[in-house]
């Protein structure tokens, strides 16, 4: 396992500028970003021009706004799962593992329920993404507040459990929930929930990577300040940080990241565990300028990559979030396998 520098210990001992340790290490996570970058062009490249036949405009025009829904929830499940494993200061739990997706689906098909497919429908986009945001950050800081304050730097596995339970609860709401569906508002509510990659709406698109960018860039200006945060509450506090606030301005970029995400290709429950903790591996550093724009990478590498592989390559008609998924949960069963050894529990935590 790659050894993590901690924040706190990468400044120069001399204040006077960074050693050469730090600069070496500064040049190897460049080459990493750089890297990543490359291979994220290459896959946008191959997803945009292999088995091009026909009119080259039309199918440009349609790859393309597939290729922007990837790389748009890409960025989204990055960045929010760094930040929300900050301010829960562990790095097994992600928002779609403590249920965030699930609770996404279970607003819709009740506002579906509720208010009927034509209201929801021909409602604003606006207007429904921020509702959606709001729902999602009050469950956000309450999940916070009950659970994740007083068990964040203890039992893993409890968490993991709160999130499965939570998860399997919403799921089977809207489960019961749709059975008062109409069956044709419920056709229209599947793919209202499930927007798969290849028919995103056009007004969500161009809203969403607008919201992300902000999101995504407002959340790096911040870096110095989650680096702080990342030290826990009490350390926060005697370094002069408001702990409570950084972390409710969390959440809310977490939810509307989500809320984003989910629209846009539907949920992606492991994918965060998987870009975060690899880009950690890649780097070797807790450090939120680098974390952030390489969680991003991985993230997005993985679904354009992955969606190239499969369409292309291989010529499955399989759903690329399942793949997502089963890897992904792999991915965690060996984290907690390897956060029940005792030299590397604090490693995970």
């Amino acid at each position: 396992m790659t050894t993590s520098t901690s924040p706190a210990t990468t400044a120069h001992e001399a204040g006077t500028g960074p050693s050469d340790a730090e600069r070496r290490a500064a040049a190897r996570r460049w080459r990493v970003v750089v890297v990543l970058a490359a291979l994220v062009l290459l896959a946008a490249a191959a997803l945009l021009l292999l088995g091009v036949r026909g009119d080259w405009g039309f199918v440009l025009g349609l790859r393309g706004r597939r290729l922007g829904a990837l790389v748009v929830a890409g960025v989204a499940v990055g960045v929010s799962t760094v930040l929300f494993q900050t301010v829960t200061a562990n790095r097994i739990i992600t928002p779609g593992i403590m249920g965030f997706d699930a609770l996404y689906v279970l607003v819709q098909t009740v506002a579906v329920a509720t208010l009927g497919t034509l209201v929801v429908v021909t409602a604003d986009v606006r207007v429904r993404f921020a509702l959606e945001v709001l729902v999602l950050l009050a469950f956000g800081l309450l999940l916070h507040a009950l659970v994740l304050r007083s068990t964040a730097s203890g039992d893993v596995l409890l968490l993991v459990l709160v999130g499965v339970v939570l998860g399997a609860t919403f799921t089977s709401a809207t489960l019961l929930v749709s059975r008062v569906i109409d069956p044709n508002e419920a056709l229209t509510l599947q793919d209202l929930l499930f927007a798969r990659v290849g028919t995103v709406d056009r007004q969500l698109l161009p809203l969403g990577a607008a919201v992300v960018a902000v999101v995504a860039a407002a959340a790096l200006r911040r870096a110095p300040v989650l680096d702080v945060v990342a030290l826990g509450r009490e350390a926060a506090v005697g370094l002069g940080v408001a702990h409570r606030r950084e972390v409710r301005r969390a959440f809310l970029l977490v939810a509307v990241l989500v809320a984003v995400s989910t629209a846009l290709v539907g949920p992606l429950t492991f994918l965060g565990l998987l870009a975060a903790n690899v880009a950690r591996e890649l780097l070797g550093t807790h450090a939120h300028r680098w974390s952030l724009p390489t969680a991003s990478l991985v993230a997005v590498l993985a679904l354009v990559g992955g969606q190239v592989v499969l369409e292309r390559l291989l010529g499955w008609g399989t759903a690329l979030t399942v793949v997502v998924d089963v890897v992904g949960g792999l991915y965690l069963l060996v984290l907690l396998v390897r956060q029940g050894r005792p030299h590397t529990r604090g490693a995970l935590l």
